[in-house]
């Protein structure tokens, strides 16, 4: 997805010729995936920041294009939304001080977007809360073949209008430009394909305890919701099914509705399987392995964790966990992503296909709702377990995972010490913004430039006064 396209029409013959491709590059991804030596080398992380662009008064400001150009950073690419803005960062080995690493280049690429943005500034917010129903037009969207053609494949699948309901929040939408009201931190680890399975059902598990302590999207259009809003709205804002078709169960964005059981492969299958093509883009001077249609397609299948096939420097496999919420400052997101990351690998360490996937489903789900309030459960444990107890009892855990795979012992304890601090604490993004929304009177874009300032301060949330 991060390549514009060259058009934003396609015909029914491409669509067709589209799907044929997919099969035949599947087939190529096998061909791959079963090859001695495929993939292999050291693990690595990577990770996307995106942004929002706000005004001097902290409302949205459509201006990413021109941030983009003053830019002139390769790292920094234009998001679906006029007012969203995406910093790819640089891959770091797993081994040594990844979190510092992150933690350092976060801070200066949002200090220079910040900077670059002329009478306003850059906010790492998984939703900000001065977003309302009139920032969701046509013209809101980014200026790129590629956003028109998504909005097009989308249409053409689904029924219109159609109604987004979370909680008590109703709203009729007639394009994909909500989904611009979410921006998350996504990070890749470089996996092995004899490890992916059960590294990537080790994520699936994680991803509950780790969202809890991590919510940063508690209000949309001016009405508070679950901790981490952002989940629901962008399962809501990019579902492609026609109930009255009756069609499969899980939306282009989900959760998942089982383990993998064989590795990356039996994804890619179902992604080409079970959803239709939205973005039927050809390329016809690609190299072989390069399967580029498998991929483009891959990248318009949201699962919250999900599979990456990289051509790059020979291939390899990489899964990227979508679930986290960008901000809310850059010491926030370095542990989030020591704590996921731990966490993946120590409980990689066992097979997990015979704990019931329902659990882990409903895990996820309660703490994007609840947070730290959420009653999760956990493998070998009876009964339920309060968030915050769990994520306490977990983080030695996540420790070990991070240590055996290199890490510096004080990379991972300053970034686990955060997660501690802010779980004994209770002072997650969502509270600091309930909180101050309440001390400023309802004021929200008083409330959106005081978090500004606090973000760029580099301190962890539990910090801010």
């Amino acid at each position: 997805m991060g390549r514009d396209l060259d058009k934003e029409r396609f015909t029914e013959e491409e669509y067709v010729r589209f799907g044929e491709r997919m099969e035949e590059q599947l087939a190529v991804l096998r061909e791959l995936l079963d090859t001695p030596g495929f993939g292999q080398g050291p693990a690595t992380v990577g990770a996307e920041l995106e942004l929002f662009l706000i005004d001097g008064d902290g409302r949205p400001l459509p201006r990413n294009s021109q941030v983009q150009e003053s830019l002139d950073d390769s790292r920094v690419v234009l998001e679906l939304g006029r007012y969203n803005i995406e910093v790819n960062l640089t891959p770091t080995p797993l081994a040594g001080t990844p979190f510092e690493v992150l933690a350092a280049e976060v801070q200066e690429t949002m200090t220079k977007v910040d900077e670059a943005v002329e009478h306003g500034g850059a906010v790492p917010i998984g939703i900000l809360p001065t977003l309302d129903t009139e920032d969701f037009t046509l013209g809101a969207m980014s200026d790129q073949n590629r956003y028109r053609a998504m909005s097009r494949g989308i249409r053409r699948l689904r029924l219109e209008p159609f109604l987004v309901k979370i909680d008590d929040l109703e709203l009729s939408v007639e394009d994909v430009i909500l989904e611009s009201a979410n921006t998350s931190w996504q990070v890749h680890i470089r996996t092995p394909p004899e490890r992916f399975a059960r590294l990537f059902n080790a994520a699936q598990l994680a991803i509950g305890p780790v969202l809890a302590v991590c919510g940063n999207s508690p209000f949309f259009v001016g009405r508070q919701l679950w901790e981490e809003t952002r989940i629901a709205l962008m399962e809501e804002a990019a579902d492609d099914r026609d109930v009255q078709r009756g069609e499969r169960r899980d939306g282009r964005v989900t959760f998942g509705s089982d383990w993998v059981r064989e590795g990356a492969y039996e994804l890619f299958e179902r992604y080409v399987r079970d959803y239709d093509p939205i973005l039927p883009d050809l390329t016809d001077d690609a190299g072989r392995y390069d399967v580029p249609e498998l991929r483009l397609h891959q990248g318009t299948v949201w699962q919250w964790n999900r599979p990456v096939y990289d051509p790059a420097d020979g291939g390899h496999l990489r899964i990227e966990m979508r679930a986290l919420p960008a901000g809310p400052s850059c010491a926030d997101m370095a542990a989030n992503t020591a704590f996921l990351l731990g966490l993946t690998l120590s409980q990689a360490e066992r097979d997990l296909t015979g704990y019931r996937f329902a659990q882990a489903y409903q895990n996820f789900y309660r703490a994007a709702m609840s947070g730290l309030d959420a009653k999760l459960s956990w493998p070998g444990d009876e009964g339920e377990f309060e968030a915050a107890d769990l994520v306490l009892r977990l983080l030695p855990e996540a420790r070990q995972g991070l240590l055996a795979a290199g890490v510096k012992p004080h990379d991972a304890d300053r970034a686990l010490g955060v997660i501690e601090q802010r779980t004994r604490l209770r002072r997650t993004g969502s509270v600091w913004q309930r909180e101050a929304l309440e001390r400023f009177g309802g004021d929200r874009r008083r409330m959106v430039r005081r978090y500004r300032e606090l973000a760029l301060s580099g301190l962890p949330v539990h910090l801010w006064p």
